[in-house]
Order: structure tokens, then sequence, then C-alpha cells
């Protein structure tokens, strides 16, 4: 029962690892993401060579090993949103005549706020982009919706950003 026990822990880890480090080298962490690889790997090979050995005798490791697989996806994006490491990009399309009061609620709150000009279907539009850290997500959409005005929100993940106001790389 220890061993199962083992198993499933140690393969929620590893996957764990495993989606961490694919996050970092997306974001550009490279060597963050290398390290951890290390540990990945070691993890996964004690694993497997520890399900590997009496499998025909014991079977059962092969699915607490697949449980352990299906928990660490889990468990590793749910770790990857509540660090929620990076940047995004907001792009908030307004009616013409609300597009300073939105960019003036962002501005207060120390966002960079840029403003573009646009034309929507039927009326004149603005669009307001901003790039945030992605802990700030959730707070600067609260923000938009509490402020009243009707808008179109759209979120992207970004890479990099160099230069600007309120964000250093």
């Amino acid at each position: 029962m220890v061993n199962y026990l083992l198993i499933f822990i140690a393969k929620i880890i590893e996957v764990s690892l495993m989606t961490l480090r694919t996050v970092l080298i997306t974001r550009g962490e490279k060597v963050y993401g290398a390290v951890i690889g290390v540990f990945e790997v070691a993890i996964w090979l004690v694993l497997v060579s520890s399900v590997l050995v009496g499998i025909q005798e014991d079977p059962i490791r092969m699915v607490v090993y697949a449980l352990g697989f299906g928990v660490g996806n889990l468990l590793g994006s749910t770790l990857e949103e509540k660090l929620a490491l990076g940047l995004v990009t907001i792009n908030i399309i307004v009616a013409d005549q609300d597009a300073l009061k939105i960019a003036q609620i962002l501005r207060e709150r120390n966002l960079g706020v840029t403003t573009i000009e646009a034309d929507g279907f039927k009326e004149h539009k603005k669009i307001l982009m901003a790039h945030v850290k992605r802990k700030r997500k959730n707070e600067i959409i609260k923000l938009i919706e509490n402020s009243g005005i009707n808008s179109v929100i759209s979120i992207s993940d970004t890479k990099t950003v160099y230069g600007g106001y309120g964000l250093k790389k």
C-alpha cells in the first residue's frame, strides 16, 4: 500500500513540475525551466523503474501511475493559475464617449493605458490597451465591470514587453 502511495505522489509531483516547466519555457524563462526539467526527469526515471519492475504481477501500479498523472495535470494547472506568471494584454473596446472614464479608472491604479481610434459596426469606438502582470488580470476585469460602462474585453497572453509604463523587463 505504501508503494502505491509513493507512486501516486511521485507522479503528481513529476507532472506538476512538467506543467510549470512548460509554462516557464513558453514565457521565456529558459534557465528556470531547465532546472525544473532536471528534477522532473530524475523523478520520472526512478518512478518508471519502480512501476515497470514486476508490473505483470502487480498491474495496480499502472492504474495508480495513471491516476497520479491525471491528478498531477489538475494540480499543475491549478498551481500555474495561482502563480499567474507572465504578462497579458487586455484590450477594452468601448464607445468613444466612455473611453476617457475607463482610461482614468485604470490609470488611477497605476496602469499604462494606450487609446486607439476604432470604428465599430454602427459607431465610432476606442480601444484601450494595457499590458499587465497576469496576477492583476481579475482585478482589472472587475474594475471595468464595476464601472457600469458597456465594453468588450479581450485578453491574450503576452510573452515580452519592452519599455512602457509600469512594467520592467
